[in-house]
């Protein structure tokens, strides 16, 4: 599997300021925001939102000023959102550690998830850049009407495969869409290749969310057994949509009802995972998976090979091929 590090390697020294950069804006004078935000910075991931910026607006001119503005809020945005889940989700863990609301209770992670995103505003008030706040205002919009309908469909049990990747471009797809425009706005791109780069990280972003799916169904952690978490919240995903479409009504009903007993039932989940892969489930979501990251793949052709572009196509494998 392919090292992140390698990935950054173009953008290593802007990453490395981008670091100093990004805790001066999550500072607070509050001593309680004081501790939790540097909690937070110390558990930082992967940061793929932040490099994705880096790269795009290397990609479409060079980095600048503007390019650390639009890295700090969509990466301010994202943590909000993660910490705004883990509460609707009543998740007490979050990148192997405790999360914000295990530690210091609901009311304060919502506080602290709405002064991260306020953060993120004002950065971009501060700086005078209002391009890049209409775009990642675009993105809360859109997470915040995905995340809805996937809690409506997820109660009826009435996804099918149109309305699944209308929720995924909406939930995960526009904030990777987000990055890429935003580093391609920073580098004063045309509007040619702002559209271009919005595409690329919808495709990316849809890949990327389509893999999050298939990790449900694989082989996790010691016990090699697949967690089945998806399931378990009822959350209908593309794997198990291709299955329920291959089979009769009765059979679609009778794997319903184990949807909806499954949070309690191991055996439930276990019989769901055996169901959709035996259909072709799983197969079928990689097959998509791929397709989507081949289009990321062929915008990107449209530009001069650079360094930018090979970390690019680097970092679209590595989405599509992580464990986790």
């Amino acid at each position: 599997m392919l090292n992140p590090n390698s990935i950054r390697v173009p953008v290593a020294e802007e990453m490395k300021k981008f670091e100093g950069y990004f805790s001066n804006v999550m500072k607070s004078k509050v001593p309680l925001l004081g501790i939790i935000t540097n909690y937070i910075y110390r558990r930082k991931g992967k940061q793929i939102r932040p490099l994705l910026v880096f790269l795009t607006s290397g990609l479409n001119g060079g980095i600048t000023n503007s390019t650390y503005v639009a890295a700090s809020m969509i990466e301010l945005l994202h943590t909000a959102t993660l910490i705004h889940d883990d509460v609707v989700d009543e998740a007490y863990e979050r990148r192997g550690s405790f999360s914000i609301n295990a530690l210091w209770r609901s009311k304060i992670a919502v506080l602290v998830g709405d002064f991260l995103l306020s953060k993120g505003l004002l950065v971009a008030i501060e700086n005078d850049e209002f391009e890049l706040l209409k775009h990642m205002s675009k993105a809360v919009k859109e997470m915040s009407e995905g995340e809805l309908m996937q809690i409506e469909r997820s109660r009826k049990m009435d996804i099918d495969e149109d309305i699944y990747f209308d929720i995924i471009k909406k939930k995960t797809a526009t904030l990777l869409a987000s990055c890429a425009v935003n580093g391609a706005q920073a580098a004063n791109a045309s509007a040619e290749n702002l559209a271009k780069m919005y595409n690329f990280g919808e495709n990316l972003g849809i890949a990327f969310q389509i893999k999050d799916d298939i990790f449900d169904y694989e082989p996790k952690g010691i016990i090699g057994k697949p967690t089945g978490n998806d399931i378990k919240e009822n959350k209908l995903t593309l794997p198990i949509i291709h299955a329920l479409s291959k089979v009769n009504n009765s059979e679609q009903l009778r794997v319903k009802k184990l949807l909806r007993k499954s949070k309690q039932n191991s055996k439930a989940v276990e019989e769901i995972i055996s169901f959709t892969v035996a259909q072709g489930g799983v197969e079928y979501a990689k097959q998509k998976m791929q397709f989507y990251a081949s289009e990321s793949k062929r915008i990107l052709e449209t530009y001069p090979n650079s360094d930018y572009k090979e970390s690019l196509n680097m970092l679209i494998d590595y989405i599509t091929t992580r464990k986790k």
